[in-house]
Order: C-alpha cells, then structure tokens, then sequence
C-alpha cells in the first residue's frame, strides 16, 4: 500500500483517457448484473426443483390432457409417496399484456407437494372452505394491487364454462410467499374441483400434468421408469422426467437462455479487453523515461511489474465495483417489466463472479504492458526523457 499514492497519481495523469475507459468498464459490469438477473428470471427454477420430485406429462406433448383416474395408478407404484396434478388455464387479467401463470390444483396435497410455498394457517383452511378460493403469489399480487377478499376475473384463453363464458371469477384468500429468495411467486393457483365442476362436460376429468414424489431421490430414475410402464400401450401413454428437466424444457422454448448471455458478454468483455488493454499500453510506453528512473534508483524489475500490474487492476475492480453497485441498486428496486419475469434478482453467486472477473480482467490487460516495462533497459529508458 506503500506505492498507492503513485499508482493513483499515475491514473490521474490522463484524466479523460482514464475517465473513459472506466466508464467502459462500469457500462460493461452494468449490462453483466442485468443479463444475470435475467437468466436467473429465466432458468432460475431448475435450481429451485425439488430432488423428490417429478413431473409425469403426455409422452406426445404437454398440452396433452391426462385421466385424473391416473392419480390412483400412481400413489400404487413402488417409490412413489405423494402424487398431485395441475393443468394450465392460460388466463389473463384485463388486459393481453397481463399474463401470468394461473393453475387449478388440489389444495391439501399441492401445498404438501410443495413446502416452499409458504401459506399461514388461516389463509389455508379459508381456500378449504371457498369453493371459488384462489391463492396468488406476493409479487403478482403487489403488481395488480390485491389483497384478501378482492374478487379477480380471469380470462382464459383455453378454457371455458358449460355457459360459453371464458371469464372466470375467483375469490382471493391467501397470499403466499417463498421459503427462499428464488422462489417463483408470481402463479395463481385455484381449487380443481370448482374448475372441473364449471368447465365445458368434454374435458371434465382430464388434467394437463402430474407432480409425484418419490421416496428416495437416488431412486428417482428407476421410479420414472416404473411410471411409463404403467401407462405403455394407454390411449395417453407418459413421460415422466425430473421437475428440473421439466422448467429447463420450459425456458428452452425461448432459446438457450445461457448461450445467448454468455455470447453477450462475451463480445461485450472481449471489447473491454482491448479498450483497457490499449490504455494501460499507451499509459507505458507514455512513462519510459520514468520507469527508466524508477529502476535507476533501485526498484527492482518485480516491483515496476506490480505497479504496472496494481494500477491496471485498480483501474477495472474499480471499474467493476461501480459498474456492479450500480446494477444492484437498480435491479432492487423491482422488475423492469413489471411482473413479466418470474423472479428479478441480482445472485450473490453472479456479483462474486463479477468481482473476479473485474480483477481477472486487471490482470489480463496490465500483464503484457507490465513484463514490456521489465524489460526496459535504464540507459535505453532515460534515453527517450
């Protein structure tokens, strides 16, 4: 810390270069915060799937209706502790652009399936006893500004009542939350029973998808195939795989989320590279002479390549500092899309990330400057002053 003043002093020689190439920096570490929320908004939920679980869908596609009858079939199969369905409504609130995902379930065993949803007591026995009972997740209800007791249309894009009516109306009765930071909390889920009981006679008894449970984990392979061997050779035969497999297979109709990012920034820190990289050169070659002095007066040769090394790392970690600050304060105010994503958060794991790639990115840029000003040779070095 000794050599800090110099470091700094160096920095500040050539204001607006060493202005512009930080505020490159600090762009670059802004677009790195916001592409890593979005990814984790887009394929967070395979991380956040339960090991125990799996998702059993029509071996054709998912939007491919299945018996409810299969329920029975499945809590029989070896391995298999719990099993509950949910089928996709396809609704929207007022207007197209409020979409958000809206499921019938059965109450008791969707909430045992899934623990990370965190309901209270009260709020769980009044979706028992409300035939119409919806339960929303806090983010879509701080969105639309609902709370309990508010009655909320729904219009489905797929389904209709034996009326022909596709509005359908519910009564709030709880709001969840998440156990953990990532989980989704956007759904409304709505008892299966009034659905079944209101939609169109055709399509009374068939369900979208089923979540099943399995015993033990590691088993969860041989339980899969236990599941498609129940159903092989049925009208609707399955496939059952991983619930992490199953939100991947989600996200993936977008694209692959993590492939487009990592593309982005790829070329985006590739163009940073050569920017800082050109400064820290030009910053060298502009302090010959004074290196040359510098090694004169006894600085030895690892000591010009720390300082070279220290002032292009102090450059980019402050760079990426600022530029990481500055997403984080931005992207906790909310989502940008106001609800359209999922979960809109900025992972620890992503800004620890970005902080190693601010001082990888140091490193990198000031090397080749560095081990140049090595090998300068005194009497060459004082020779150009």
């Amino acid at each position: 810390m000794k050599f800090f003043h110099l470091i700094w002093s160096n920095l500040k020689r050539k204001k607006l270069r060493t202005s512009l190439t930080l505020l490159s920096i600090v762009v670059a570490f802004v677009l790195f915060g916001f592409l890593s929320s979005i990814q984790q908004a887009l394929v967070g939920g395979v991380a956040m799937a339960g090991a125990d679980r799996l998702i059993v869908r029509h071996k054709v596609s998912i939007i491919q209706l299945l018996p409810e009858s299969y329920k029975a079939r499945m809590e029989r199969i070896p391995g298999v502790t719990l099993a509950t369905h949910q089928t996709w409504f396809g609704g929207i609130y007022q207007d197209p652009k409020n979409f958000f995902m809206q499921n019938p379930v059965v109450p008791e065993e969707f909430l045992a399936m899934h623990p990370e949803l965190v309901l209270s007591p009260e709020q769980k026995e009044a979706w028992l006893k409300t035939r119409t009972g919806a339960i929303v997740g806090r983010k879509t209800a701080d969105r639309f500004h609902w709370k309990i007791g508010d009655k909320v249309p729904i219009q489905s894009t797929i389904w209709s009542t034996a009326a022909g009516n596709r509005t359908w109306e519910f009564d709030i009765v709880g709001i969840y939350d998440g156990e953990k930071k990532g989980t989704d909390t956007t759904p409304l889920f709505f008892r299966y029973d009034y659905f079944d009981e209101a939609r169109q006679p055709g399509a009374k008894g068939l369900v979208g998808w089923y979540t099943i449970r399995v015993k033990d984990p590691a088993q969860a392979v041989e339980v899969a195939k236990l599941v498609d061997q129940e159903f092989e050779n049925s009208a609707a035969e399955t496939k059952t795989e991983p619930e992490g497999a199953f939100v991947q297979a989600w996200a993936s109709q977008i694209g692959n989320i993590v492939l487009i990012v990592a593309a982005i920034l790829g070329a985006v820190f590739f163009t940073i590279l050569l920017v800082t990289g050109n400064t820290m050169a030009q910053a060298v070659r502009e302090r010959t002479g004074e290196l040359g002095v510098l090694k004169a007066i006894g600085f030895t040769n690892g000591q010009i390549v720390g300082l070279v090394l220290a002032e292009s790392c102090l450059l980019t970690v402050l760079g990426g500092i600022l530029g990481l600050g500055l997403a984080w304060l931005v992207i906790s105010r909310g989502d940008p899309t106001s609800g359209l994503l999922p979960m809109f958060f900025f992972p620890t794991r992503d800004l620890l990330i970005g902080l190693g790639l601010s001082a990888a990115l140091g490193l990198v840029t000031g090397i080749f400057p560095a081990l140049q000003a090595m090998r300068l040779r005194v009497a060459d070095a004082l020779r150009r002053m």
